[in-house]
């Protein structure tokens, strides 16, 4: 099932849903994108016309973060379960055997991403990781080495909305690869050098209160995920029942 969250798609879905989706896509022909939204994500594309465009035609939409989970249940009283991207990357990992590249992330946290899930997950095919950019300059290179590597999985770790961007100029020209996933941070969480919320604080909605207590810098990001996105969620649920008085 799929709603709207501020003109944006989400597929309301569970992990395990999501990856028999995943799973699909990789019988297919066809190339697919798989996106993460949160709510920086979506109000990024409340002023990105190019970005909104990319979210609105993804194929997989995920339901990454609390205040999604809370947005569907204000605007369509429709209970749904988080599924966030780095959890999602991990399940892609450990149960699917198709070959998958690693694009994005600082040299190091690439790296150590790789090493780490070869470690984890003994049976993983990884045939190619990079750290990149997603400017223009790079892209022939880079889809020369995702080809050469016959990647049907592609990980992008760019950030919102480099990551999409990027998949979205690239994918056509991508021979092996059947899926593309914008994962945002989650090579930070997977490689260790970045720290998740504990899980008690991950039930209770509170993973934002872990980011500021860890990275104080990240205070504007958090504001509008926990206070102008609701006032936006509300602003619409409003409109919702004027429009139907």
């Amino acid at each position: 099932m799929r709603m709207d969250i501020l003109d944006i798609p989400i597929d309301c879905l569970s992990q395990a849903e999501a990856l028999q989706k995943i799973a699909s896509f990789l019988k297919e022909k066809d190339r697919f994108h798989v996106t993460t939204p949160n709510p920086e994500i979506i109000l990024e594309a409340q002023k990105n016309p190019i970005f909104k465009k990319i979210l609105k035609e993804a194929d997989l939409s995920i339901p990454d973060g609390t205040g999604i989970v809370w947005a569907t249940k204000v605007l369509h009283n429709k209970k749904i379960k988080r599924v966030t991207g780095v959890d999602l990357t991990r399940a892609i990992c450990r149960t699917m055997k198709n070959s998958i590249f690693l694009l994005g992330a600082s040299e190091e946290v690439n790296l150590k991403t790789r090493q780490v899930l070869e470690k984890k997950y003994p049976e993983i095919k990884i045939v190619g990781n990079y750290s990149g950019t997603p400017g223009a300059n790079l892209e022939k290179i880079i889809c020369s080495m995702i080809n050469k590597s016959k990647a049907q999985i592609l990980f992008v770790a760019y950030g919102a909305p480099n990551q999409e961007l990027w998949i979205a100029r690239n994918l056509p020209h991508l021979t092996t690869v059947k899926v593309a996933l914008g994962i945002g941070g989650s090579f930070d969480f997977i490689s260790g050098l970045r720290k998740r919320a504990p899980r008690w604080m991950q039930h209770l909605g509170l993973e934002w209160l872990f980011r500021l207590i860890i990275q104080p810098s990240r205070f504007k990001r958090i504001f509008r995920a926990t206070i102008i996105f609701p006032l936006k969620v509300w602003q619409k649920k409003i409109s919702q029942a004027f429009k139907k008085s």
